[in-house]
């Protein structure tokens, strides 16, 4: 694989996929870049450059739409043969020809990513106005880390919500607050100690499964919410934890029923040392029906460890996550990891604590559960248009549904021939986590977001999605 080290300082008018873009072609046009060599993954280059993955994406699919680079399933991207490329570009003449304009996509891509939000709706006025009341004071003590877990203030306003919210009972000492649910995954597994074996639900959350994996963990994966609590699925993997999204499961949508969640309990005490991981996964949005209690609030043996974050229902960039640990391994934290500092700047942790306490935070909520169920609604008016659209699914909850695809095309191809007419959308294939082929339905299966797009960019996607598809079918 070929590093690409990109210059992204420059024009700051020029969009940053637009630099990352024709830093690749240049290369690829001089030479520089080879036919059939591998790209980084846009998720490694994005972490190099210190980018969104979005950008990234961007970019990559104005090269696959130019013809430049290829996506090859499983395996990555690749550079294509640019020979006739190359031919098309050359000046016929130095003196007379006029310098070749590169192609770019005149307004950005439409965004069907079930992990966007609603940008334009962030409270920046609320926000900046706390964040100049926690600035007045000039505090010398805002630059000082104090508690490792997470400042006192910020913790017991967290503890507050979740019994609010979703029943919880904890204690604010129970609470530690990090830099994202993988942080504290991967603190949580040096808490365990090593050796576990993690049994993960198929298709399922990437970002757990590959940080468990890079911990050294076994991870044993089952093919749906319900069937994790089967007894043959339990013994056959022998798992020490299980991790699960028993409110809203990520990518099908699936609660996991009160029976099932009982079980899973039993089992868990059956045997000392064994845990359920709750990643309360999207628990704020949900438009039918009560909120459904987290499992944390029926544990009564301590075997539940419960994760949430703030990155949906405030913003991704805040990167505010918390774990809430059953007494005993709270003590296991502070004689393993005790000596940790925080992750979150403080400042950071005051401004949240302040919008938490002073009930921005609900009132924020509310508004954008209204947003979020209108997005939705009109999704779903829109998707009864295509005869294409045949099930959705996954539309109690969250900020994505599952929409059942009647095409004789792939998951795969049609991502691929969407990204190359501006829309990015997801399949079911890419959240397979231990790369096997077999598929869960027998219809390609899209997850379509509706946090970040708005009704005109939701319907022009839909659109391009309905040509991709009768194209195919008339050919």
């Amino acid at each position: 694989m070929i590093d690409i080290m990109v210059d992204l300082e420059g024009d700051p008018k020029v969009p940053l996929y637009e630099k990352i873009y024709e830093y690749i072609r240049q290369d690829m046009m001089d030479g520089k870049i080879l036919e059939g060599e591998k790209l980084p993954s846009t998720r490694l280059l994005a972490k190099n450059l210190s980018v969104s993955r979005s950008t990234v994406d961007l970019a990559y699919g104005q090269l696959m739409a130019e013809g430049y680079i290829k996506a090859q399933p499983y395996r990555g991207y690749f550079a294509c043969d640019i020979t006739e490329l190359y031919r098309a570009g050359q000046k016929r003449n130095r003196h007379d020809a006029a310098p070749a304009k590169k192609v770019v996509c005149s307004e950005r891509m439409i965004d069907f990513s079930p992990y966007g939000i609603d940008s334009e709706s962030f409270p920046f006025r609320m926000w900046r106005k706390i964040s100049r009341t926690v600035l007045i004071d000039d505090r010398e003590e805002l630059l000082y880390a104090k508690d490792g877990q997470g400042e006192q203030g910020l913790r017991e306003a967290i503890a507050s919500y979740l019994h609010q919210a979703r029943g919880v009972n904890c204690e604010p000492s129970d609470i530690i607050v990090g830099a994202g649910n993988e942080y504290l995954e991967i603190l949580l597994t040096q808490i365990l100690g090593p050796g576990k074996t993690v049994l993960m639900d198929n298709p399922g959350y990437p970002q757990a499964y590959h940080t468990f994996k890079n911990m050294g963990y076994q991870v044993a994966t089952g093919h749906f919410a319900q069937n994790l609590a089967d007894e043959e699925l339990l013994a056959e993997t022998s798992p020490d934890l299980v991790y699960l999204m028993p409110s809203h499961q990520f990518p099908l949508g699936n609660v996991l029923p009160l029976k099932q969640r009982i079980a899973l309990l039993k089992w868990a005490c059956e045997t000392e040392g064994r845990y359920l991981i709750e990643d309360d996964h999207d628990s704020e949005y949900r438009y039918r029906g009560k909120p459904i209690p987290s499992m944390q609030s029926i544990d009564r043996e301590g075997r539940v460890i419960y994760l949430g974050t703030f990155s949906k229902s405030i913003a991704p960039s805040l990167r505010v996550s918390y774990m809430v640990l059953p007494p005993r391994l709270t003590e296991q934290y502070r004689t393993n990891c005790g000596f940790y500092s925080v992750t979150v700047p403080k400042i950071q942790q005051e401004i949240l604590c302040t919008f938490l306490k002073e009930g921005y935070f609900e009132r924020h909520l509310n508004k954008m559960r209204g947003i979020y169920r209108s997005k939705r609604d009109f999704l779903l008016s829109e998707l009864k248009k295509y005869d294409w659209a045949a099930y959705v699914g996954g539309d109690q909850a969250g900020l994505h549904i599952l929409v059942h695809v009647q095409s004789t095309l792939g998951e795969e191809e049609l991502c691929r021939r969407l990204a190359g007419a501006g829309v990015r959308a997801f399949g079911i294939y890419e959240f397979r986590l231990d790369g096997k082929e077999e598929k869960p339905f027998d219809t390609p299966v899209l997850l379509l977001g509706y946090g970040r797009p708005g009704e005109n960019e939701m319907r022009r996607g839909l659109l391009v999605l309905d040509k991709i598809i009768r194209n195919t079918t008339l050919q």
